[in-house]
């Protein structure tokens, strides 16, 4: 009986059962941070380079585009796919794990001849399809999908089939 009084009045190792009750949770904070911020930069990177590939399809020669929906001719399909997956035309290393050109997709998906009831003028005023047509400025959209690629997945995280989505549109300038 006296031993056990002693030991309940005993504070020594009350610092080590409070570290391991502890210690849990704050794994599981600092594991989450750090995953949730590398799901913060793929995504930055993802919509980054989408943007990119965006900016370059839509300065490609007018006459590649010569229909309002559809792919866009010549090379301006696969040349935008690089883009995306490496910002090179040819070569370079991925920004991400795990893409494909075949999630990357490149479409014309309209034509204008106007926004917000302005009519366009300039170089999108003369644009006309292959019958002569007035159709004005091409649209063309990107849109990329990966699926997520977790840091901790040797803890057993596998991601829970995550996946980041990308899409840009811009209006084709020509060069």
């Amino acid at each position: 009986m006296i031993g056990l009084r002693r030991l309940a009045r005993c504070t020594s190792g009350v610092a080590a059962v409070e570290m391991a009750l502890v210690l849990p949770l704050l794994l599981v904070l600092i594991c989450g941070c750090a995953e949730l911020g590398n799901y913060f930069l793929d995504e930055h990177r993802l919509v980054k380079a989408v943007r990119d590939g965006a900016r370059y399809a839509a300065r490609q020669d007018i006459s590649y585009f010569t229909a309002c929906s559809g792919n866009p001719g010549g090379t301006v399909v696969a040349d935008t796919q690089n883009v995306v997956m490496t910002g090179l035309i040819s070569g370079g290393n991925d920004y991400l794990p795990n893409r494909s050109t075949g999630t990357i997709a490149v479409t014309v998906v309209g034509c204008s001849t106007s926004v917000n009831s302005t009519t366009l003028s300039g170089i999108y005023s003369g644009i006309k399809n292959s019958s002569g047509t007035v159709v004005g400025a091409p649209v063309v959209k990107v849109d990329a999908s990966i699926p997520y690629q977790p840091i901790i997945h040797a803890f057993g995280f596998s991601g829970l089939n995550l996946t980041i989505n990308a899409s840009q549109q811009a209006a084709v300038m020509g060069w």
